[in-house]
């Protein structure tokens, strides 16, 4: 057998693996591996193996600090189309080849089952290999604190603004921060809470998961550690004093779980998944569906945040799309489309004209049409048209601008029949879609739900619907003109957003 093949052995290291995992005639993928001891670290990489099946693996061992490690890994020199990179918090429990083998999004972050804080995006990245290159040439910054607590998203983040590149999700049979050491929880939460400043909404979806956790010997380090951040490090510490504060991290850990009287838990097996598993199938086991989801609301009506909500609950609804066979699928008007293999459902005006044929090519799907009044619907897209014209300079760069600039175009003239706003236009476009999916679905309550975001409507509206349980975080308003104006906004009376709640629980 080849002997692994051994890079920065100083500070941690990184090995290539010998041998390959792929399938015969498999796209070539790569797997890396993050490790800094986790007590989940070999069953991950054994689980990662399984279920990637990778053409090469690389495991990165106790490099630290993050920054360092970030850097080191975006040196590997790959011979792939696409890097799955795995931390070794996570556990795969689902086979992702066919996946992987059809995607080509340069970009896919996988939704997994947190064991603090339900379902989010973390842990598992897939990466196109032109990203890792644009990733590569970014310096790295100087005292900024961004960068400090998640450099690997901050540089992905800065290569996907450059080359025009949107982020996709993907959800995966994951577990994530489940079994772990005690004191890698530690750290883990101080650090969340340093991170949930950054905005507002991560600091009410960590507020909120926290009134839920219990008093288990897990969610009791994981208090701690918040409150040990909080008091430690002040708001608008400087990235020095950040930085400072997460090297001390690991000893404080130490010091932290004694006091508690914890003491480390054993090593991790396959048996003792499948038994939690057992034990607690609706928050462990995979998510099981058999039905698709369709956001048929017209664009700037709540569409992203009606995905991101999708997302959370456990369906994987792309908002969008913007991939080529996407495009061949709008220009044959069959709506077939293919991603519909791999993910749950589409929102937007991708699809917002479909409905009929959406409802007959997936019999038993639920539709969400999403509304808005009126006037403040106009004003936004007004905003939006004019800072996103159908035309730009500079669109033909890579692929992925052509065929986004050319499913832009083809949307605005097939809904609504104009490359340029004009406001009487478009609202009788937004009339006669919202009184034609209310017609069409008249006297199928259980098949669409009309659901008002900007009036403050969510997921105890949206999460019955779906036969899911309410997550307990607010619900995500993710567009910045949702609730301009002061207050939520409300359809008008006598507008067809004020027609009668299709779906209500």
């Amino acid at each position: 057998m080849t002997e692994p093949v051994t890079q920065d052995a100083s500070q941690g290291g990184i090995e290539t693996l010998p041998g390959s995992w792929a399938p015969p005639g498999a796209r070539p993928i790569e797997l890396v591996f993050r490790t800094i001891g986790e007590r989940t670290s070999e069953l991950a990489l054994e689980l990662a193996l399984k279920h990637v099946k990778p053409n090469r693996a690389h495991v990165m061992r106790d490099v630290k600090p993050w920054a360092v490690a970030v850097q080191r890994m975006l040196q590997i020199d790959h011979q792939c189309s696409h890097v799955v990179y795995v931390d070794a918090d996570c556990l795969i429990l689902e086979d992702m080849r066919p996946f992987l083998d059809t995607n080509e999004m340069p970009h896919v972050d996988c939704y997994v089952r947190d064991r603090f804080r339900g379902r989010v995006h973390c842990g598992v990245h897939i990466t196109r290999i032109d990203l890792i290159r644009t990733m590569r040439v970014f310096p790295e910054p100087i005292d900024n604190v961004k960068y400090v607590l998640s450099p690997e998203g901050y540089l992905r983040g800065r290569a996907c603004a450059k080359l025009g590149f949107k982020k996709r999700l993907k959800n995966v049979h994951i577990l994530h921060d489940h079994f772990q050491h005690y004191t890698d929880i530690f750290v883990k939460y101080a650090r969340r809470e340093l991170r949930s400043r950054r905005q507002p909404r991560f600091r009410d979806d960590l507020d909120a998961w926290m009134s839920t956790w219990d008093q288990s010997g897990d969610c009791t380090v994981a208090h701690r550690a918040v409150e040990h951040a909080v008091s430690a490090v002040l708001p608008g510490a400087s990235s020095t004093e950040v930085a400072q504060y997460l090297h001390s991290l690991p000893r404080v850990a130490e010091r932290e779980v004694r006091r508690l009287g914890l003491s480390q838990r054993g090593q991790l097996t396959l048996d003792e998944v499948e038994d939690a598993i057992g034990r607690d199938p609706v928050n462990l086991g995979p998510t099981l569906r058999d039905f698709k989801v369709f956001g048929i609301g017209l664009s700037r009506t709540g569409t992203l945040s009606l995905t991101e909500a999708l997302q959370v609950i456990g369906f994987d609804a792309q908002h969008y799309p913007t991939d080529r066979a996407t495009l061949d699928t709008l220009v044959r008007g069959d709506a077939r489309f293919p991603l519909l293999q791999h993910y749950s459902g589409i929102t937007d005006i991708t699809v917002a004209p479909y409905y009929a044929d959406l409802d007959r090519a997936w019999p038993g799907s639920k539709f969400v049409l999403t509304v808005r009044d009126e006037e403040s619907w106009l004003r936004s897209c007004r905003d939006h048209w004019e800072r996103a014209p159908a035309y730009r300079v500079g669109e033909d760069e890579n692929e992925e601008s052509r065929v986004y600039m050319e499913i832009k175009r083809f949307l605005r003239a097939a809904v609504y029949a104009s490359q340029e706003f004009d406001e009487e236009r478009l609202r009788r476009v937004y009339r006669h879609h919202v009184q034609g999916v209310t017609r069409y679905f008249e006297g199928r309550p259980r098949d669409l739900l009309v659901l008002d975001i900007a009036a403050g409507e969510g997921y105890e509206r949206l999460a019955p619907f779906l036969g899911m349980p309410q997550p307990p975080q607010p619900f995500p308003h993710r567009g910045n003109s949702l609730t301009r104006g002061g207050s939520r906004l409300r359809p008008t009376a006598g507008t067809p957003g004020s027609l009668p709640r299709s779906g209500s629980p």
